[in-house]
């Protein structure tokens, strides 16, 4: 049992029936509230220095996960306190508690022993140093813990025209929409004329190849903008659905498609539409990762996804006062950072950009709209709820054992609460299993663009550059799957990732190479080097003198939520 695993336990018994049944009935009150009253598993404990009189409050906001924790400070029992979100680096093998008595501590527990800490002492100078450097992360107790420190999260140009739009001026949302439609659309459209066949030139590695008309050896090469080192291709060639192995990076595989390539028994199968001329041309790219050899993480952007409500869902599902459809519209005094922290940021070997915005992230149209206070997308960073996860929704999330799953939520799934240390809800599937056959088959909304949510004109016109995801199995090994379309419909991402034999897929963000971000970090010669998925996503990153990629979610905080794949640690 790991020591988060312990620390679950003993916050258990710590906790007295009594105080778990009021947590729980706070995050259950449909009334206003904080952040904090939606971690029913909270663990508070409280002690008095005898020396100062300060009384020092620690909550460890999920036991079970233990990697954030609220430091409170107050000067009296009834003091207004200072306020300090701690982050755990590593939970897996660290815990911290507070330890009680008349001289309250900080102990930090590892394999190698016990660290006592006292940030609050000397007029908590250390805490007060630590807020004041204004980095995102500010190392205490001898880097053994982070403060997390509010910062202006980056966002490109054309993020903050937008955003600008949709806050301050009447109509603004219409105003966005009417120029993405019409100056914006394909404006990433990517594609190929066939170069000839039978190049294959991959590795037998990875996972399945896509379906399609003939053999392997027979499929099409095209040029590509894939930006990515690979192993047996030819420089901006790659043979279409095929996988090549990533240089540098063990278990990570590209692939490049176009839909027309498709079997046409994939095509067959009911659930989709049929692909225009335009779609069914764009090359995009597929990027695996091996579940045995990478773990998955994700944090919630500085700004985005936002906790209020969303204007989509009609107001009639709005109760009078609730200023969310969680009782919250603001993550304070906890603080949202759109990066990892240094101890993640060492391991990354990538990061991709997350989901919708909250602005888009719940239902306008069809039954969901009027359920479940509009079905807005939930979400999970560190083991808080941060916005709670709603039943029938696209939702991947880890498990504390390491699991990681993407499934359609349930209520009954809630009883997975206190083992969760992330979870991202993205609307409805792009792909199920059909439980009759086994086989993968399109969702049942993909062609309902109000009930899907799909986002696009108002005339239904969904076809714009998008990303998603997928978990897929191959020769004994899982793998979470990538996909970048330069230009695509829902029914087109479905197909497309149905050839790939994916059990389960969803949509992640779309219409900019902002939203649909991927970088891969691999070494070279003792340094790492960025790889981005096409080479327009290397112009969201910053520079340092003399040139020095910075990347964004690694090296400064962004507005929006990100996942990140870090390689597993040896087990000892």
């Amino acid at each position: 049992m790991g020591l988060a695993a312990a620390a679950l336990a003993g916050a258990a018994a710590a906790q007295d029936a009594d105080t778990l049944t009021r947590q729980r009935e706070a995050y259950d009150a449909v009334a206003a509230k904080s952040v904090i009253d939606l971690q029913m598993f909270r663990d508070t404990v409280a002690a008095t220095d005898a020396e100062t009189g300060q009384h020092v409050t620690l909550i460890s906001l999920n036991p079970g996960v233990g990697a954030w924790y609220l430091l409170q400070l107050r000067d009296g029992p009834d003091g207004k306190p200072i306020e300090f979100h701690l982050e755990n680096p590593d939970p897996d093998s660290q815990s911290v508690a507070l330890r009680l008595g008349t001289a309250p501590a900080l102990l930090l527990t590892t394999a190698k022993g016990e660290t006592i800490c006292t940030p609050w002492a000397d007029g908590a100078a250390a805490l007060t140093d630590a807020r004041k450097s204004g980095t995102a992360y500010a190392p205490i107790c001898d880097g053994g813990l982070f403060l997390r420190n509010r910062v202006t999260g980056a966002r490109t140009s054309i993020e903050t025209a937008t955003d600008f739009l949709r806050d301050n001026v009447w109509g603004g949302e219409t105003i966005v929409r009417f120029v993405r439609d019409n100056f914006y659309k394909d404006s990433q459209l990517e594609t190929s004329d066939a170069l000839g066949t039978g190049g294959v030139g991959g590795v037998d590695a990875g996972p399945n190849p896509m379906q399609g008309n003939g053999a392997p050896e027979d499929q099409t090469v095209i040029s590509t903008l894939l930006d990515f080192g690979l192993k047996g291709a030819q420089p901006g060639r790659m043979t279409i659905g095929q996988w090549y192995p990533v240089d540098g990076l063990e278990g990570v595989f590209a692939s490049a498609f176009q839909p027309r390539a498709i079997s046409d028994g994939v095509f067959a199968t009911p659930g989709a539409n049929r692909l225009d001329g335009v779609e069914s041309r764009a090359t995009g790219y597929m990027v695996a990762f091996d579940l045995g050899l990478y773990d998955i993480g994700y944090a919630v952007g500085t700004d985005h996804p936002a906790l209020g409500w969303s204007s989509r869902p009609p107001s009639s599902v709005r109760p009078r006062g609730l200023p969310g459809p969680d009782g919250i519209s603001t993550a304070q005094p906890l603080v949202t950072l759109g990066m990892v922290n240094p101890v993640i940021a060492s391991r990354a070997v990538a990061t991709f950009t997350g989901g919708f915005k909250r602005q888009h992230g719940a239902f306008k149209y069809g039954d969901y709209a009027g359920t479940h206070l509009g079905h807005h997308y939930g979400f999970i960073e560190k083991g808080v709820v941060l916005s709670k996860l709603q039943p029938d929704l696209s939702t991947l999330y880890r498990l504390t054992d390491g699991t990681i799953v993407m499934k359609t939520w349930q209520e009954s799934d809630n009883a997975l609460l206190p083992k969760i240390t992330f979870a991202r809800q993205n609307g409805v599937p792009l792909v199920v299993t059909d439980p009759a056959t086994g086989q993968p088959v399109p969702g049942d909304r993909v062609t309902q663009w109000g009930p899907g949510n799909w986002s696009g004109s108002a005339d239904a016109d969904l076809r714009t550059l998008r990303a998603g995801a997928c978990m897929a199995q191959a020769n004994g090994h899982r793998y979470l799957i990538y996909g970048y379309f330069s230009t695509a419909t829902p029914s087109a991402m479905a197909r497309t990732f149905q050839a790939y034999g994916c059990n389960y897929a969803m949509l992640l963000d779309m219409n900019a190479l902002e939203h649909t971000y991927l970088a891969l970090y691999v070494a070279q010669g003792g340094k790492r080097h960025v790889e981005h998925l096409v080479p327009g996503m290397s112009l969201i990153e910053k520079k340092a003198r003399g040139g020095t990629i910075i990347p964004r979610f690694i090296g400064f905080a962004d507005n929006r939520d990100l996942f990140y794949l870090t390689r597993k640690e040896p087990k000892p």
